[in-house]
């Protein structure tokens, strides 16, 4: 199951809608709004996607994700809008027979997400200032804001 939502993300009840007594492995991994990236100190976090392609390309990832393990059940949940700091942003939730599987089908999910779902963040600097950023983009440069990147919160 895939969503886009501006809700708070209830990643109890997504660690539940992917357990099963037919499974011995639930991984959950959450994307939180940290306070600094690359020693640059972050206010907030907005969040903006394409909703339609968005969610076409969630599923994409869930049908890959699927092909590639066994997983018994998987949850792609990304939040959209204003995020404060602690906020999640993005949770994966998948449950397999096996946690070598449930690992690697999170890890994989959440990779895959961010390489291929049309949604973008903006920065919110503790100076004021604002930057839009795609988290495929290269990671920022070592002398900060600029040279474009990702200081995503995952």
């Amino acid at each position: 199951m895939v969503c886009l939502q501006t809700e708070v993300i209830d990643y109890q009840a997504i660690t539940e809608a992917v357990r099963s007594n037919q499974c011995g492995a639930v991984c959950l991994f959450l994307g939180t709004v940290r306070e600094f990236t690359q020693g640059e100190q972050t206010k907030a976090l907005v969040y903006e996607g394409h909703p339609i392609l968005a969610r076409q390309l969630l599923t994409q990832v869930e049908t890959e994700t699927r092909d590639k393990w066994p997983v018994h059940e998987i949850m792609l949940v990304h939040r959209l809008g204003h995020l404060d700091l602690g906020d999640i942003s993005v949770a994966v939730a998948v449950s397999s027979a096996h946690r070598e599987q449930a690992f690697a089908a999170c890890q994989f999910a959440m990779d895959r997400l961010k390489e291929i779902v049309p949604i973008w963040k903006q920065e919110h600097w503790a100076d004021g200032s604002t930057e839009w950023v795609h988290p495929s983009q290269a990671p920022l440069s070592p002398l900060g804001r600029g040279a474009g990147g990702e200081g995503d919160p995952s």
